[in-house]
């Protein structure tokens, strides 16, 4: 018997992170020693306060039942304290807080759950790919609004048309961004506020590297803007601020209607998070060696990011530098699309690279460097690739 997929599963986006991989496991199996920069996943482990943590909550017979609902109120308070502690934002716990198992499960289930078939959203490009899944299950309509390097990655809300805006329903945001390593500042939020307001259009804050900020300066959170809580909701998630990527634990905080919506849908898909995890969740958000651990984790970042920008301006490759993230965009030399560009050094120098069009076709033109390897093979990376003498 054959049992053919649904419509809405054919309609799906090819996952691009998915082919990316297979392209380095074929190079792997055939025994090159593949410096891999292409992947988005922390390579240093979890806080050993945050391991200890869920050791001891994972014996507790309490912790073995089915998780509330909604998130454990303890939870939910924790992720309110400290957005009030680090970003000056208040929140309801309640009715202003949801707990995710990981931010893509909220970022590609909300428009299920504040969208109609047929309902435009508007979606950043380059941007995360996952986005563009949360369309496709929502049977939604979607446009792209370039982030231009002339503009720093900015989105010019000017340029959106006038009747794009009034279509709209929301608008996806990431910064600290993904692949470009953008910062956001605190004039584009505020004009970002009045825009959402003039045009009845809720933001969607995607902060997922809202930790890693560099050159001294913490990436600012959307919600710090006055205004935000009325138009939008951020989704925070621990993967990156704490390296518990595979963890799969975030949350999301603002607008009570937005974030009442995402709690009803959950309702019908999970029975939110294992208690053990949450538990260890406000361990990581709470305990005194927080802050340490966080810029101990930026501070291996920047390392690295400057290690590999000092060995690319050696052999004249331009950089954009990012401002936060763990990523550098990198320019593709003439001659080569952005995946040409990627194939030939995976193919050549043994250098996995994320070909930057796989964010969007404004992505044409770059690749991504992840900085997820010590500084040593990243310069080396840059010797490989400057040993094929291509012209930069």
């Amino acid at each position: 018997m054959n049992f053919p997929q649904s419509e809405l599963l054919d309609n799906l986006p090819e996952q691009f992170f998915a082919s990316l991989v297979a392209k380095v496991n074929a190079q792997v199996a055939a025994g090159v020693d593949v410096i891999n920069l292409g992947q988005g996943n922390p390579d240093k482990p979890t806080p050993d306060y945050i391991i200890e943590a869920t050791q001891d909550e994972v014996t507790k017979p309490g912790n073995h039942k089915y998780a509330q609902f909604r998130g454990q109120p303890d939870f939910k308070q924790a992720a309110a304290k400290f957005y009030a502690e680090k970003y000056h934002a208040q929140f309801d716990s309640e009715k202003e807080v949801a707990v995710l198992g990981g931010s893509k499960i909220g970022l590609v289930e909300l428009p299920w759950a504040l969208m109609n078939p047929g309902d435009l959203f508007l979606l950043p490009d380059p941007g995360y790919p996952d986005y563009l899944s949360g369309a496709a299950l929502g049977r939604v309509n979607f446009e792209t609004v370039p982030l231009k390097e002339e503009n720093n990655f900015l989105p010019d809300l000017k340029s959106i048309p006038e009747a794009t805006a009034k279509k709209a329903k929301f608008f996806y945001i990431n910064y600290p961004n993904n692949p470009t390593g953008a910062v956001a500042t605190k004039e584009f939020y505020e004009e970002l506020v009045a825009w959402a307001k003039k045009y009845n259009v809720g933001i969607i804050s995607d902060f997922a590297y809202g930790a890693i900020g560099f050159d001294g300066k913490a990436p600012i959170s959307f919600m710090e803007t006055p205004g935000a809580k009325e138009v939008g909701i951020e989704f925070y998630t621990f993967s990156k601020t704490f390296n518990m990527a595979g963890w799969r634990l975030a949350f999301a905080v603002g607008n009570a209607d937005i974030i009442g919506a995402i709690n009803l849908i959950q309702d019908h898909l999970f029975v939110s998070v294992f208690p053990a995890l949450q538990e260890a969740g406000i361990k990581a958000l709470q305990d005194p060696r927080r802050d340490a651990e966080i810029a101990t984790i930026v501070g291996r970042y920047e390392e690295r990011r400057d290690a590999f920008l000092d060995a690319a301006a050696k052999i004249g490759w331009r950089a954009i530098k990012p401002g936060g993230t763990f990523y550098v965009l990198m320019t593709v030399p003439d001659g080569y699309t952005s995946g040409e560009f990627a194939d030939l050094l995976l193919a050549n120098a043994g250098v996995a690279l994320a070909d930057a069009n796989g964010f969007g076709a404004q992505g044409e033109g770059y690749v991504r460097i992840g900085l997820l390897v010590e500084p040593e093979r990243l310069v080396e990376a840059v010797e490989r690739i400057g040993k094929l003498n291509i012209k930069f």
